[in-house]
């Protein structure tokens, strides 16, 4: 079915960027790997999504070196929050310098560009995005809210969709983390647990400064 569906799009419309969310098992991230080989996407965006946000495992543990040896070295961008990186890079990251020497390790398995997203730290929101010559910070306060579903999912797929506009990297993720920021600042009270991002706060701009 997953095949099936890439093959459509390809088909049909093809893709400018591609971004790759949650492969929760080997058999499916080969069949994301034989197409990406086959597609050949210019833009391929990775959020190795590992872990839920009250810890639960969402890929299973034998796949993880499947995404290291055949996703990664795919990858125009890789967007490890601080668990997954430290999994996948396999170090301790207690702050900014480690996170560095993380996406350095992350680099090398063959992703062009590594993000690592500093969001689970205490303290400004800082991001850190290494090209393999220079690294980038990306830095904003962080907001105080238990509405933040999605916000991994949300930042990757716009980084994504600033790069099939032609973006560069660092202008693709500087947009991105400023529209992730704005979608967290004016997010939705939904249900009782983990409330969604507002990803369409735009549209109600008018309505937000009249607050």
């Amino acid at each position: 079915i997953i095949k099936d569906q890439i093959d459509c799009i390809y088909n049909d419309m093809g893709t400018d960027a591609v971004k790759i969310g949650m492969l929760s098992n080997k058999r499916i991230m080969s069949c994301v790997r034989d197409k990406l080989l086959e597609y050949k996407p210019e833009n391929v965006v990775l959020d190795p999504v590992m872990y839920a946000k009250h810890g639960a495992c969402l890929m299973q543990e034998d796949a993880i070196d499947l995404l290291i040896e055949d996703l990664i070295p795919l990858c125009t961008c890789i967007t490890p929050n601080i668990p997954e990186a430290e999994r996948i890079s396999g170090m301790k990251i207690d702050g900014v310098d480690d996170m560095k020497k993380a996406a350095e390790i992350i680099r090398n398995m063959g992703a062009k560009y590594v993000l690592v997203k500093g969001g689970h730290h205490v303290g400004d929101a800082i991001d850190i995005l290494y090209d393999g010559e220079n690294f980038h910070e990306f830095v904003t306060e962080k907001i105080d809210t238990k509405n933040t579903h999605g916000t991994g999912c949300t930042l990757s797929s716009a980084i994504a969709s600033n790069l099939a506009l032609g973006k560069s990297i660092d202008d693709a993720v500087k947009l991105s983390k400023e529209y992730i920021t704005n979608a967290i600042k004016h997010d939705l009270h939904i249900g009782k647990g983990n409330g969604p991002t507002n990803h369409f706060y735009k549209f109600f701009e008018g309505e937000l400064k009249n607050e």
